[in-house]
């Protein structure tokens, strides 16, 4: 039996590229997904992930072909919608390792997906990745793919749409030549992403040291003020060196409690060898995004705000 088909990969970068030779989409925040529908298979796909693992059974609602028993290998992006309408990788988590039909197909009903089809791999039979992406894109665009199976825009202005996905929420951009070939398994050069990064400013209520020690600050349990008191947020860890772990420590000194300050529970996970202090500082944190609970996604500790107080991020009453 012939290995699962991997997807191509597309390469970090610092900026969006420019000129004509360039075309680019949102970067989506979902499961990739490569589909592979074969003639008298009664249009049924099977889904193949990142890893190459069969994912068939755990996405009951996009592995119908619309387009029926016809021959075709898409590549693409399942994603779920979160409270605010926004693609939320959390939001669909909990399906992505289901190995049960009637599990899968509760979880289809309560949490749908969508199919966002942004490559054509293989057409009636023939293989399309020597052609360049200009063809294979134009080819996808006049199959008429609809209903859980969508074709996102494309866009020729890059700097417009990153600054278009970073107002909206979305997690970025990919950039992809228009006349890349398309390669199973490598990460091209000939694809690049940027994602967002976005910074808050959160109050510290909680430290914890390096796992092994019981005094080296590694990680800060930070939390937004609300007029219904201070709310978890999250546990950041990334960025903190060894200076910024002694100036944290520094100013933490004298501000332990024997209590959380946060006024909803912290998960055990985050709350167990925890410190607790009085939340008195206040500090700057990139995050990729926020679940609909607004909690932080992959934060990164950016630096302490002097210049902030804890009352200063409490939103103005709108009245």
């Amino acid at each position: 039996m012939a290995p699962a088909p991997r997807p191509m990969l597309a390469t970090k970068a610092d900026r969006v590229p420019s000129g004509e030779g360039w075309s680019h989409e949102v970067k989506w925040d979902g499961v990739r997904i490569l589909s592979d529908v074969r003639a008298g298979a009664d249009g049924r796909a099977r889904l193949f992930t990142r890893n190459g693992n069969d994912a068939s059974i755990a996405w009951p609602d996009v592995h119908d072909s619309p387009l029926g028993d016809r021959d075709l290998l898409v590549d693409g992006e399942v994603i779920g919608l979160n409270a605010d309408g926004l693609p939320d990788f959390s939001v669909i988590q909990e399906r992505m390792h289901v190995r049960s039909a009637t599990t899968a197909a509760q979880l289809a009903e309560r949490i749908p997906a969508t199919y966002m089809v942004f490559d054509l791999l293989r057409l009636d039979g023939e293989d399309l990745t020597e052609r360049p992406l200009s063809e294979r894109r134009a080819l996808l665009e006049g199959l008429g793919l609809s209903g859980t199976w969508q074709v996102p825009e494309s866009y020729d202005d890059g700097a417009m749409l990153f600054d278009a996905t970073l107002q909206q929420g979305l997690e970025g951009v990919v950039s992809k030549r228009l006349s890349s070939r398309y390669t199973f398994g490598a990460r091209s050069p000939h694809w690049v992403k940027l994602a967002h990064r976005h910074r808050f400013s959160y109050v510290v209520a909680g430290w914890r040291p390096q796992e092994g020690t019981s005094d080296r600050l590694a990680a800060l349990l930070v939390g937004e003020p609300t007029p219904d008191g201070l709310m978890y947020r999250g546990r950041v860890g990334s960025g903190i060196g060894g200076a910024a772990s002694r100036l944290l420590t520094g100013l933490l000194a004298d501000a332990g409690r024997e209590d959380s300050a946060f006024a909803d529970e912290v998960p055990r996970v985050d709350a167990t060898g925890t410190h607790w202090v009085e939340p008195r500082v206040v500090v700057d944190v990139d995050t990729h995004s926020r679940t609909p609970g607004r909690r932080l996604r992959q934060p990164s500790y950016r630096g302490v705000r002097s210049d902030l107080a804890p009352e200063d991020l409490i939103p103005e009453d709108p009245a």
